[in-house]
């Protein structure tokens, strides 16, 4: 297959309580990823950003921009917000955060191949594009794009504790936890819940 650039893409916060949906993208040329996966592989492969202690997630993110300034891979983050989710539902929110990270991309569409996690799927103009169910465990670069996703999404909630502090967003990031259910029993919910992931709960 005759390519300049490969993609991956993974999402975090498919089902929490609260906040938003983030996709995380990662892009790079076909040789620089040759190389990167020859030098990183052993280190992250099979390692999805779920499996990974919070402090390793955030070396490895700090190693993502450190390669970005240096050029050799650059990446994306889209959000969707609750808002979007409750009166769209969170396939459409997740597509939509995948359509901002394209738009930021500008990439042509034949230059690429792209690969991405589960069900997910890139716009169609994207013809070369694959899905892999667990390829955030099989594939460098879904690992890495795993890895922005869930690194950006819990920064933007823990600094949302800071506006919600009654809720410990900064411990459980809007999962559905004891004491989230807790927290929302004893204040009702607040602006960033999502409504229709509490319609079937005795909370309202």
């Amino acid at each position: 297959m005759n390519y300049k650039y490969i993609i991956g893409i993974d999402e975090a916060g498919r089902g929490p309580l609260a906040g938003s949906v983030s996709v995380g993208a990662v892009l790079f040329s076909k040789e620089e990823y040759k190389k990167f996966k020859k030098e990183s592989e052993k280190t992250l492969t099979g390692r999805d950003s779920k499996k990974l202690s919070e402090k390793k997630r955030e070396e490895w993110f700090k190693i993502i921009e450190v390669k970005k300034k240096a050029g050799v891979l650059n990446f994306s983050i889209g959000f969707s917000s609750a808002k979007v989710i409750d009166i769209y539902g969170i396939v459409y929110a997740i597509n939509k955060a995948i359509e901002k990270i394209f738009s930021e991309f500008k990439m042509k569409s034949d230059e690429c191949v792209v690969l991405l996690d589960g069900n997910l799927k890139a716009p169609k103009k994207f013809k070369n594009q694959k899905t892999i169910i667990k390829g955030d465990e099989k594939e460098l670069i879904i690992s890495l794009a795993s890895i922005i996703a869930k690194v950006s999404r819990d920064r933007y909630i823990v600094n949302l504790s800071k506006k919600y502090p009654e809720y410990g967003f900064e411990k459980h990031k809007g999962y559905g936890t004891k004491v989230h259910y807790e927290m929302i029993e004893k204040h009702g919910i607040c602006a960033i819940h999502r409504r229709t992931f509490l319609k079937n709960s005795p909370i309202k």
